[in-house]
């Protein structure tokens, strides 16, 4: 079609028909092809109104205004304008236009109407702006009054904060010298001042980059992460979710809002990220930075430097720090606590510039990039090894420990230096405790690989030993320990325990366990007490006697909820081995009396590994508040919390929900809500844990009260996921009884699981021969047909839906009848259609239902008699059907019985049945015997 205006009357058709797309694309394509003007001027004023159905209020201005401009009279265009002014909040522009259609047609009520409603809006929006003006000048006066009363000033503060988030607030605080206001309470060096001026700069910020950048650069970079760097760890989160908002809008990250055009305005963000970056990169290295400063600072590169998503070609931000910063996060990781040069560090810091060279390393993309990395790491540690001056070198074994930590295979390639293996065993055999204390860490790191550990076990478990049993110094024995655990792990056997003459695994765990309940010892160091515990609970004995030692067990949740890196998988690690959820090879007997006959070793099962210890394990956990630790770990920064130890964390979880009675429990301490991410993000195994977890929940628990809120509906998708033939028969048929549980519960829960493309998997479920499989999905589907969507599907032609829920109702397993008589009930009261369907998809639909009717169960009876009553009613030719089959006998028998309170409902239904064949004269009333 090539004549614009038959293509603009195809279009208003469509306008009509309320195809507000297909008429678009009428329109546009006369635009294209029209050459006339005035046609033209009716062409864009038509796609304005379409644009307007649409709520494209932007387009629809736009296209109003060309119109004009053609024909400065168009009162459609001029009124279509200013209807898409009003919709962008432009209530001045709107005005005039609608004052402009007022002039040309005076007597139009419409036109006046509009001009009564936008003056008394303009004046609203005058008399808030004014009233917002005075009070962000009151908020600022009584705030930087040395004199208000304290209880004002927060009141102040907290509103200022409030406003600050509003869009409409934000800008009137810009616009009346609102950010030197704010920067002058920063000034006064109150921290309860400088948290709402600092939280009202973030509220400013946020989604509007215009205002962002103007704030950046008013404030100085410098004198932003100052603030950051202040040891005040809650100044300090505050300007660090400050600095991140304004990174968010200048990656373009923040919410998206259209402001007009301000955003013109805003120039190339690259530079101004890359100031941002380099600040960042020297906080890293400044002896003024607080440790939690500069845990901030590398949180913040570890946010925002790595892409995303990998699909992204450009990793320059990578690239740029590796080229400027690497040297200075190595620094970081090099650093020795025990040493009086050390930079203020917590806890955290070392294992958080470990992760950023993980990430960092990680997002290059080809082998140039990662040798270039390696050599700035190569570099800088020959740098650090000095003969003549072992502090620097103690230094060097520090950052390859810290390598090791991060991107391990790096760190291989580092520990294949020269010397550097030679170097570490050396330093193990230092009189300075300094020496063996970095050594043994390094050592530790450096076992994961079995080709290194092979070294070390040859060189390095001797001195371990030594260092064991002579030190005097708790933080050296306890790695040494470790160490020693860790190797065995790495090699295959127990063989660094072994090492040990007097004493078993027991007694090695119980000098763990005082340690982790030694509270006059480090943090850090009991932390290395939950490592090696970590191992050592692989051992039955010892896990038995961990789970009764409850001050232990409530040392270590304290110490996991301190969220570090190592810890987390310390504590998921020893929780999994207690709880028995680790995978195990189930033993074919065939094969074991094979071996058993060529005398090779058959691994036995520990009598305290069996079922009965297991469950006994988690009644204990759970008693101790496992729960609550782990819901904590699951809330750790996703650059502490990794992958593995979400599959951990989720492996517990399964193990904890196995008895229904524990999961009430469970719910109380918040594990429902710790689940969900975990079976939305991490590996697949942890998710599937994760998601199996959730439908043990879920098929039990009140959802209303387990997953609260808006959290119900996050909680679908794993369920669904577990709708899968790979997935195994209980993890199937849980998952279907957790959805059975949330269909039932509201309309928007149900469109909620048909979005989720459940629907094809619970009808494959429906034609499963396991029994128990075939009930869940019917009765899911039971409760689904309840929707409109579900209704639609069964009505449509050319699927057997309605035929499979037939011949269910006629299955001898009374569960699948019920749920199966429901469904059809259901779908033949809310549907005619089904109706007549019903007689169509199958010639057994009489005996079937004739069967349903006379049932012996009242539950299976009532619905089969609902679906006659629905039958009857629905058309006076399939109600003359069914009187002319045995049914008619049925129904007068079931409603002749005596009145009975038990079964009255079924009696009321049979009776219905035959008054409606009466009200079509189909029989005659007779009298009851």
């Amino acid at each position: 079609m090539e004549d614009p205006i038959q293509l603009k009357e195809e279009g208003n058709k469509y306008f009509q028909a309320s195809d507000y797309e297909k008429a678009l694309q009428n329109y546009t394509q006369a635009i294209k092809l029209n050459k006339d003007k005035a046609l033209q001027a009716v062409l864009y004023r038509n796609r304005a109104a379409c644009f307007l159905k649409k709520e494209e209020y932007a387009k629809a201005a736009s296209d109003a205004s060309r119109a004009i401009d053609i024909n400065a009279s168009d009162i459609k265009a001029l009124y279509r304008r200013s209807q898409a002014l009003e919709k962008l909040g432009k209530l001045d522009q709107a005005f005039k236009d609608a004052q402009k259609c007022a002039t040309l047609e005076p007597r139009n009520k419409n036109f006046q109407e509009t001009l009564r409603r936008l003056g008394a809006n303009i004046q609203e929006k005058l008399r808030i702006q004014f009233s917002t003006d005075s009070r962000v000048q009151k908020m600022f006066e009584i705030l930087l009054d040395e004199n208000s009363d304290k209880e004002k000033r927060e009141k102040a503060a907290n509103n200022l904060i409030v406003l600050g988030r509003e869009e409409a607030g934000a800008e009137r605080i810009f616009q009346n010298n609102g950010v030197n206001l704010l920067l002058q309470l920063i000034e006064t060096k109150n921290p309860e001042l400088i948290l709402a001026a600092v939280r009202t700069f973030s509220g400013m910020c946020t989604g509007h980059k215009a205002r962002a950048t103007a704030i950046l650069h008013y404030l100085g970079i410098d004198s932003i992460c100052m603030w950051m760097s202040v040891d005040n760890e809650e100044i300090s989160l505050a300007v660090c979710n400050l600095l991140q908002t304004i990174t968010d809008c200048l990656l373009d990250q923040g919410k998206e809002e259209h402001h007009g055009k301000e955003e013109a305005l805003v120039l190339d963000t690259k530079k101004d990220l890359r100031m941002i970056t380099m600040r960042l990169l020297d906080m890293l290295v400044s002896k003024k930075v607080s440790g939690q400063g500069r845990d901030r600072a590398l949180n913040l590169l570890n946010k925002n430097i790595p892409r995303k998503d990998l699909k992204d070609h450009d990793n320059s931000r990578s690239i740029f720090v590796i080229d400027n910063g690497l040297k200075k996060i190595l620094k970081v990781v090099g650093q020795i606590p025990e040493m009086p040069d050390c930079l203020p560090l917590t806890e955290n810091t070392q294992l958080t510039a470990s992760v950023l060279l993980n990430k960092l390393y990680d997002d290059l993309r080809c082998d140039p990039e990662r040798d270039n990395y390696r050599l700035i790491c190569e570099e800088y540690i020959k740098s650090k090894i000095d003969p003549q001056d072992m502090d620097k070198t103690l230094h060097a074994v520090q950052i390859v420990s810290g390598v090791l930590q991060g991107p391990f295979d790096l760190g291989n390639k580092l520990l294949g230096m020269k010397g550097v293996m030679e170097m570490m065993v050396a330093l193990c055999g230092s009189e300075r405790e300094i020496d063996q204390l970095v050594a043994v860490e390094a050592l530790i790191h450096a076992s994961t690989k079995l080709s290194r550990a092979t070294f070390i076990i040859t060189n390095g478990v001797t001195l371990l030993k030594e260092i064991y049993k002579k030190t005097k110094n708790e933080k050296i024995k306890i790695r040494a320990l470790v160490g020693l655990c860790k190797l065995g792990s790495a090699g295959g056997t127990d063989y660094g325990l072994r090492q040990f003459a007097e004493g078993s695994t027991e007694k090695l765990a119980k000098q763990c366990r005082k340690w982790l309940c030694n509270t006059s010892i480090d943090a850090r160091t009991r932390k290395w007490a939950v490592e090696g515990l970590s191992y050592l609970t692989l051992d039955a004995d010892v896990k038995d006697d961990f789970v009764e030692d409850e001050p232990a067990l409530k040392a270590m949740f304290d110490l996991a909820k301190a969220s570090d890196k190592t810890i987390l998988y310390s504590v998921a690690s020893a929780l999994v081995n207690c709880t028995n959820s680790y995978d195990t090879k189930e033993l074919v007997p065939e094969l074991v009396q094979l071996a058993k006959f060529s005398k090779q070793h058959v691994p036995e099962e520990h009598p305290k590994d069996k079922k009965d210890f297991v469950v006994k394990r988690v009644k204990r956990l759970l008693k101790a508040g496992v729960v609550s630790a782990l819901a904590c770990m699951v809330k750790a920064d996703s650059a502490i919390l990794t992958d593995q130890s979400k599959e951990l964390i989720a492996r517990v979880f399964l193990a904890l929900c196995e008895d229904p009675k524990d999961r009430g429990t469970i719910v109380a301490q918040g594990g429902g809500k710790a689940l969900i991410p975990l079976a939305l993000e991490g590996t697949d195994v942890g998710k599937i844990k994760a998601s199996h977890a959730l439908a043990k929940i879920a098929a039990i628990s009140n959802p209303d009260i387990a997953f609260p809120g808006e959290r119900v509906y996050e909680v679908v998708r794993p369920l669904v996921s577990l709708l899968n033939t790979e997935r195994d028969g209980l993890q199937n048929y849980e998952a279907l009884l957790g959805l059975t549980n949330f269909s039932g519960r509201s309309d928007k829960l149900r469109l909620k699981i048909i979005k989720e493309k459940a629907l094809p998997d619970i009808e494959n479920y429906m034609f499963e021969n396991h029994d128990q499989l075939r009930q869940a999905a019917t009765e899911c589907m039971c409760n689904l047909v309840v929707n409109k969507e579900v209704q639609e599907r069964f009505v449509a032609d050319g699927n057997d839906r309605l035929k499979l829920v037939v011949l269910l109702c006629g299955e001898d397993d009374e569960k699948v009848q019920v749920a199966a008589a429901g469904a059809l009930a259901m779908l033949t009261a809310a549907q005619k259609k089904l109706c007549s369907k019903m007689t169509q998809v199958t010639t057994q639909w009489l005996e079937i239902l004739q069967r349903l009717c006379l049932h012996d169960n009242m539950e299976v009876q009532h619905r089969g008699l609902v679906i006659a009553f629905n039958l009857i009613s629905a058309d006076k030719e399939l109600a003359k059907k069914l009187v002319e089959s045995e049914l008619l006998e049925i129904l007068t028998y079931v409603g002749k019985q005596e009145d009975h309170p038990k079964k009255q409902h079924i009696i009321s239904v049979a009776r219905d049945c035959l008054t409606k064949c009466m009200d079509y004269e189909l029989i005659k009333p007779l009298s009851r015997a």
